[in-house]
């Protein structure tokens, strides 16, 4: 009140102005401070967005953290053996990752493997240097030399690729007697009426959707050999390709629906919209299958579809008939597919761990916050699968039981506790929220040893797309995604298996052509693979 009389003794307003407008100030205030908490968290949100958008194009594609970090993570199952559910588990105090990580340094030290020499496959070409083998070259007896032995030095070289032309000679033959004719039937070509070999159309097929080489850098590749090519007959020899290795295709969509749990993703593809000028967004879809993880002998395989939306309709097609666990991200899309039990939704740690990963490094990766915190505690269950890996499902089912779902409990209670403390817009509490919302699928591999922990098997065999995708920069038509995605079914397929990609299409486009359609499984990448003959080092690089 002694305030106001003042102001009252200086101001010729009422004193019940004065009180309407000091509150009307405060309001502003209030609102203003409200304001600046707004902007605050869309600026938080665009400066995360950004470091994003900078490092899918300028940074690094790893998400690991500090190598401290992981030891931190890994202490306490990292180095630990194979339990049975029921052995206790024994933490490591923090103050020994200094001698961890000395110990795997000198374990990586001790370990190395000596250089190897230049591959035995390769062939040798010997350039023998013994300019000096006349004389002695003592200068006084001039004594003719015998040789003693010799030192063998090898030096790696490249023969560009080549190209031969295969001539098919038939005779004919006539009967002296009744003048009959007879002569040799022509060979089967892979594509009716084409010039191109069947090593040529593996060729084309690998560089394009192995080595992301597109059509038009092969022409110029070609043109260097004096081969000249039109680029649209390149386009014909695909598309007769793809058409021809369909029914293997199939096979291998039905063999990968066929597994108890199958991986799915897909990524964006640009393709031009006919007569517009401009492209449209498709999709390009994989299911994986992959169970090398809980030692099932199974060969691995990926099957990729097209389609020309993201609509949740595809997913319900492709996967028509299947049943068992679908690996994936929280797309809704694949919900329709959960509705009736028939198949179970399995999240994905990795997408969960990248939502915390991008506020990690948008905060400089700085220690003891919530993310960074975050970030250790997934860090732990992923250093449990590391232990687990190889085993069989039910070891693996018993170690999570007694490992992982301790730690996901904990987990819980962390998330939902840090949670409270935060702004609902916050990027963080979106993070939260994500891992919170999907926390019934991202703890059914704690209960199936057959499921994995994350999706990474249908992320990596996106991989090749989203590198291609680079180069080629568009599909030329629907029809054109459609054979993308029949030849990287069965690139990708050989990845996994180990098969050297193009001896493996050399193989089966000379054959394809006479094989009987109900045999057709014998063409099957892990199938073939031993009557290729392929050193075990390109099968390595080719893996």
């Amino acid at each position: 009140m002694a305030v106001l009389n003042c102001l009252a003794k200086y101001c010729p307003m009422s004193s019940d102005v004065l009180l309407q407008t000091i509150d009307t100030l405060t309001q502003d205030v209030v609102q203003r401070d409200l304001t600046i908490k707004a902007l605050r968290l869309t600026i938080d949100k665009l400066k995360m967005e950004l470091t994003h958008l900078k490092r899918m194009r300028y940074g690094r594609s790893s998400e690991k953290v500090e190598a401290a970090q992981i030891q931190l993570e890994l202490l306490s199952v990292a180095l630990m053996p194979l339990l049975p559910a029921n052995a206790p588990v024994t933490d490591t105090d923090a103050g020994n990752v200094a001698d961890l990580d000395a110990e795997r340094k000198k374990r990586n030290k001790t370990s190395a493997q000596p250089q190897q020499g230049l591959p035995a496959h390769l062939p040798r070409e010997d350039v023998v240097h013994s300019g000096c083998a006349a004389d002695c070259k003592c200068g006084s007896c001039g004594t003719g030399l015998q040789q003693i032995g010799q030192d063998v030095s090898e030096v790696l070289d490249y023969v560009p690729g080549s190209f031969k032309v295969i001539r098919h000679i038939r005779p004919k033959f006539v009967c002296s007697q009744c003048h009959t004719i007879t002569q040799e039937a022509a060979p089967s070509r892979p594509i009716n009426r084409c010039l191109a070999g069947a090593g040529l159309l593996a060729q084309v097929l690998v560089s394009k959707y192995c080595d992301h080489i597109p059509l038009y850098r092969q022409n110029q590749i070609y043109a260097r050999a004096g081969v000249h090519v039109e680029r649209s007959t390149q386009c014909d020899w695909v598309a007769g390709c793809a058409s021809l290795l369909e029914p293997l295709v199939e096979i291998l969509h039905k063999y990968v629906l066929s597994a108890y749990k199958v991986h799915t993703d897909d990524t964006p593809v640009p393709v031009l919209s006919p007569g517009k000028g401009k492209t449209k967004t498709a999709r390009l879809w994989v299911y994986a299958r992959d169970d090398r993880g809980w030692a099932d002998p199974s060969p691995p395989a990926v099957w990729y579809q097209y389609s020309e939306n993201r609509k949740g309709e595809n997913p319900k097609r492709h996967l028509s008939g299947f049943t068992g666990v679908l690996q994936a991200d929280a797309y809704a899309g694949y919900d329709r597919l959960f509705a009736d039990g028939s198949v179970v939704e399995a999240a994905c740690w990795a997408h969960c761990r990248r939502k915390f990963y991008e506020i990690h490094e948008r905060q400089e990766h700085v220690s003891g916050t919530l993310a960074h915190q975050a970030l250790q505690r997934i860090g732990a269950l992923y250093a449990i699968e590391q232990a687990v890996r190889g085993h069989s499902a039910e070891q693996r089912r018993q170690y999570r039981q007694a490992h992982a779902r301790p730690k996901l409990l904990e987990l819980q209670v962390w998330l939902n506790e840090s949670l409270s403390q935060l702004s609902a817009k916050s990027p963080m509490a979106s993070a939260i929220g994500y891992a919170l919302s999907n926390w019934r699928a991202l703890n059914v591999y704690v209960d199936d040893g057959r499921i994995e922990i994350d999706n990474n098997t249908a992320e990596r065999a996106l991989r090749g797309v989203v590198l291609g995708r680079k180069n080629y920069l568009h599909f030329g038509s629907d029809s054109g995604g459609d054979r993308a995605a029949v030849i990287y079914s069965l690139v990708g397929t050989c990845k996994l298996n180990g098969v050297d990609p193009y001896a493996y299409l050399r193989h089966v486009l000379e054959r394809i052509a006479d094989h009987p359609i109900n045999r057709i499984d014998e063409l099957l990448p892990w199938v073939v693979a031993s009557q290729l003959g392929t050193p075990s080092q390109v099968l390595q690089l080719a893996a």
